[in-house]
């Protein structure tokens, strides 16, 4: 047996050709805190739980709304959109597609009231762009019902926050017409 720096060994044996390598740790006396770590994780709990309990009723109702209006609006979307997709494809599936030159939307699809007349015609297309449009009115859905929430309870900061999040959405959606 051969030894190396105090708490390092190796063990070897002329018989085999494996060797063993035993490292031995010194125990430290280290000052620990762990009795003290419970109590401290119980006062992190109770002070969870005293915030979860202050939280009102509307508090919560208002964020189940929220979250409500978000999940259906986008699940609403994307199921109008993708019935507009298949009725699109049924009709124009087989057509040949032409990329010789660039052309943009028809005016019909360029506004609010244009895709609703489009989908009343029973335009295909008319009923994708009507499924993008309730894609973007779903998050600034969202916005203004948080804004009316923020004025009914009286949180004057929350609201200069979320009418400037509303002007800058509105100025996005406004902007591209100008």
């Amino acid at each position: 047996m051969y030894k190396f720096n105090s708490g390092l060994q190796s063990l070897s044996s002329t018989q085999s050709d494996t060797e063993v390598l035993a490292i031995a740790l010194q125990q430290k006396n280290v000052d620990c805190d762990i009795e003290e770590f419970p109590e401290t994780l119980s006062n992190s709990c109770e002070i969870e739980e005293q915030n979860n309990l202050a939280k009102s009723l509307s508090d919560r109702q208002l964020e189940t709304l929220l979250s409500n209006l978000l999940k259906y609006g986008v699940l609403l979307a994307s199921t109008v959109v993708l019935i507009g997709g298949i009725l699109y494809l049924i009709r124009h599936g087989s057509e040949p597609v032409t990329y010789h030159f660039f052309q943009g939307e028809p005016s019909e699809f360029r506004s609010p009231s244009g895709v609703i007349s489009a989908v009343l015609s029973g335009s295909r297309r008319g009923i994708i762009q009507l499924g993008l449009l309730l894609l973007i009115a779903t998050p600034v859905l969202r916005v203004v019902i948080s804004l009316l929430a923020f004025i009914w309870r009286r949180e004057f900061i929350y609201v200069i926050v979320t009418l400037l999040v509303l002007a800058s959405l509105t100025y996005s959606l406004v902007g591209a017409y100008y």
